[in-house]
């Protein structure tokens, strides 16, 4: 076991360890920190506590000590100067004629560097830019470029929920959102009502997949034959997920007098999976286990009739190869017949072209 305490950097949600070298500390203090990036302000969110040694990742770097005035005065000079580095920046940026926009920018605590994050849709040069910055700011420069969710992670806003932004709040990381996601949930497939602040899916589709995933798993599908409790059956024209409740439409002897009754999942008998009605009727659903065993009896013996039939196939193949060998013997004849035509059509011309010539008398 090793005593770490839990901080968050600047427009970052994931926590990361160090060493309090012996100091108490509580949520919300400030402490300075070294991490790979330098000299960082950092603020404490898992007072001093002891975890296993595994959960570490990499090297557990110590404190260097607890924010005072002076830190907090060093802080406050800092935001009021990456104000002014963005403006400086974006002027820089049009009389170089680059196509990016410039986001925001940081400063490291030390102002050892100084960093622009900025989106564009392709690769930009910006080699002349960084010269340019390093000569007007005196200290290491770097460009960063991010995509649309980091920009908007960055900028901050208010979702459609009327909350703050989820990745600009707790989400540590951007998880893999699809479509499929919003189909389980039954949602509306509008791109607007689906899609957050940067025009990407929205990632709070992934917090309920798991949830909406087991209780789908637990209702028929629509337009799926049941049989009820009460044994009736019918078809299910709609399901409530959240209520597990399902509405079917009865069959009945008249088609013009139908009625829809609701029920709840655990009312009802259906085979597993979705199923339509042109491919199952209603004595398909909740079938008798000896059914089951007959139907895989009759695709046994499907499945073993195509194999004794397979035993004759290698005659017909040889009667066809010796009918194609018949074919080209007759192909060979015919060929010799037009052959024999064409020279006998030869010949008679010439006959013709010699009876036709002058004869020599002779005096």
């Amino acid at each position: 076991m090793v005593t770490v305490i839990g901080v968050k950097f600047r427009h970052q949600c994931k926590c990361y360890y160090f060493d309090p070298r012996g100091e108490e500390l509580r949520r919300g203090d400030s402490v300075i920190v070294e991490t790979a990036q330098g000299v960082e302000f950092a603020q404490v969110v898992i007072p001093n506590t002891e975890i296993e040694e595994e959960k570490v990742v990499g090297e557990l770097r110590p404190i260097l000590r607890i924010a005072d005035e002076d830190d907090f005065d060093q802080l406050k000079l800092n935001r009021k100067n990456e104000q002014d580095a963005i403006r400086i920046c974006r002027q820089r940026i049009a009389e170089h004629g680059l196509a990016m926009k410039l986001i925001r920018s940081e400063y490291a605590f030390d102002r050892s560097k100084l960093t622009f994050f900025f989106t564009a849709d392709g690769r930009v040069d910006f080699r002349e830019l960084v010269k340019d910055l390093a000569g007007i700011f005196r200290t290491r420069i770097e460009l960063r470029q991010v995509g649309v969710r980091d920009e908007t992670r960055l900028l901050g806003g208010i979702g459609i929920c009327g909350r703050e932004l989820c990745c600009a709040t707790w989400l540590n990381d951007f998880v893999p959102v699809s479509i499929k996601m919003a189909k389980e949930q039954n949602l509306s497939l509008n791109s607007a009502k689906i899609s957050g602040i940067c025009g990407r899916l929205m990632c709070c589709l992934k917090n309920e997949e798991d949830t909406y995933e087991y209780l789908n798993s637990k209702l028929p599908s629509v337009n799926q034959y049941v049989r009820t409790i009460d044994g009736n059956s019918g078809i299910v024209a709609s399901v409530d997920v959240l209520r597990q409740k399902v509405s079917v439409v009865l069959n009945s002897e008249k088609d013009d007098d139908k009625e829809i009754r609701e029920y709840a999942a655990d009312e009802l008998k259906f085979g597993s999976g979705r199923r339509r009605e042109e491919e199952n009727g209603p004595e398909d659903a909740g079938e008798s286990e000896n059914a089951s065993k007959e139907k895989r009896q009759a695709a046994e013996e499907n499945r073993e009739k195509p194999r004794k039939q397979g035993n004759n196939r290698p005659q017909r193949s040889q009667e066809k190869n010796r009918g194609n060998e018949g074919g080209e013997e007759n192909g060979q004849n015919q060929n010799r017949r037009k052959g024999s035509g064409g020279e006998r059509r030869f010949d008679k011309k010439n006959k013709q072209n010699r009876q036709k010539e002058p004869k020599n008398d002779t005096p």
